[in-house]
């Protein structure tokens, strides 16, 4: 199911158009996440997408410039993972749209909560995206 997030929301805002649960390919994929992440290897997406509940894309003149992955328990539990934003269009307000709109998202699904993880330099881009800080326990396998 692809659509366009409404036009005139705030999840599309100076000609970057989000998507939802657009076909995205491997290389356009790997070639976002090889530009945001350092040492990022490229993988298979589509297997990482085939258990998700939802993703976000963001696209620029075609050009895929944002990514944010939604994966759900089944129940109200869903999970925010792989936000990723372009270098050359960070610190524009693109990737809290991207969050904004993945939670929506996540709710249509009948989701109650979205949980992320992050590292504490994040902390303040995910409180203005309306996460609050909760103690949460983690194992490395």
């Amino acid at each position: 199911m692809l659509r366009c997030v409404a036009p005139g929301d705030p999840t599309q805002a100076g000609g970057t158009v989000l998507l939802v649960r657009p076909d995205l390919s491997d290389a356009e994929l790997n070639e976002l996440f090889g530009a945001a992440w350092a040492d990022r290897q490229p993988t298979s997406f589509a297997p990482i997408l085939a258990r998700s509940l939802t993703w976000i894309a963001a696209r620029r003149g075609g050009r895929l410039v944002g990514f944010v992955n939604v994966v759900g328990d089944g129940g109200v539990h869903a999970f925010l993972l792989d936000t990723t934003v372009h270098p050359d269009e960070r610190r524009q307000g693109l990737g809290i749209r991207l969050v904004r709109a993945a939670a929506a998202e996540a709710q249509a699904h009948g989701a109650e909560w979205l949980h992320v993880d992050y590292e504490p330099q994040l902390d303040l881009f995910y409180a203005r995206c309306g996460f609050r800080p909760t103690a949460a326990g983690l194992l490395r396998l």
